[in-house]
């Protein structure tokens, strides 16, 4: 029976590394990928991918089981078999966290766009390399519900209108996940934990169902300024996924800003991007 430390390395002594966009500059004692290589396509440290091939490491996140299975390129059932061996076994009662790849071509075409994909919970699978660079380093965010009721949301700035309409709308969202996924228990303890909150409390008494659709934000960013965003939610068939697709709104000077960081990651993605796990 396979083991995930087995497979990881298995599939990184496959994948060429002119394949993954890499140079050969010596010799190699493998045909593969190194550990240190697939740390940094995957944005986690080579210290946690060592631990994960040696059978050393917790249970990793469903972000991270997502970001090695791009790195090394992985099919739809290869992805699927490392989320069943890390312990995110498909059942038509959990909420979906398997990132087809066909959703991973798109995203990967949007590269002038600040992009995250968020599963049903609002819970941060995968992000693109101009969200780091706009939003800061998202490792272990969780999900954006608790960032927005419990600390409030890092460099984004609301209206009070606008706050009110994002609180609502999210809340509805998340009665929607909790009436389509009834007996998921991640479900259950988010909701649990958020109605600690008054403020979230008072929302989901409202008993409000809808579908989060799209938001107005201003991120202030600590080297550009304020860069004016408007998002818009693109959900998948089949496995209710929420790809977010951040555009400059337009009159601003958004643009421009987004282009001059999209450069710096280009130019320097090791500060722009930085690493996690």
């Amino acid at each position: 029976m396979d083991d995930l430390g087995t497979v990881l390395r298995a599939w990184r002594d496959r994948l060429d590394p002119a394949a993954a966009g890499l140079t050969r500059t010596a010799p190699r004692r493998t045909p593969g990928l190194r550990r240190e290589e697939l740390a940094v396509l995957a944005g986690i440290s080579i210290e946690y991918v060592v631990r994960l091939e040696q059978g050393r490491a917790a249970t990793p996140s469903a972000q991270v089981c997502l970001a090695l299975a791009r790195a090394l390129q992985l099919s739809d059932q290869e992805q699927a078999h490392l989320m069943r061996l890390a312990g995110h076994t498909a059942d038509p009662s959990r909420v979906p966290r398997l990132i087809p790849a066909s959703v991973r071509r798109i995203t990967e075409q949007l590269t002038g766009h600040p992009l995250a994909v968020y599963d049903a919970t609002w819970t941060l699978l995968h992000w693109n390399p101009l969200f780091v660079a706009v939003f800061g380093d998202p490792v272990d965010a969780g999900s954006l519900l608790l960032q927005q009721f419990e600390r409030a949301l890092d460099r984004v700035r609301f209206t009070p209108d606008e706050r009110v309409a994002f609180e609502e709308s999210m809340v509805a969202d998340l009665r929607t996940t909790a009436g389509r996924y009834p007996n998921d228990p991640d479900v259950a303890a988010l909701i649990a934990r958020l109605l600690q909150v008054p403020r979230f409390r008072e929302l989901w008494e409202r008993r409000s169902v809808a579908e989060h659709q799209s938001a107005h934000k201003i991120v202030e960013h600590p080297e550009v300024g304020d860069v004016d965003l408007d998002s818009d939610i693109l959900l998948t068939h089949g496995s209710n996924l929420r790809v977010v697709v951040y555009t400059p709104r337009p009159g601003t000077d958004a643009r421009g800003k987004l282009d001059f960081l999209a450069a710096m990651t280009a130019t320097y993605p090791a500060v722009i991007q930085g690493s996690g796990a």
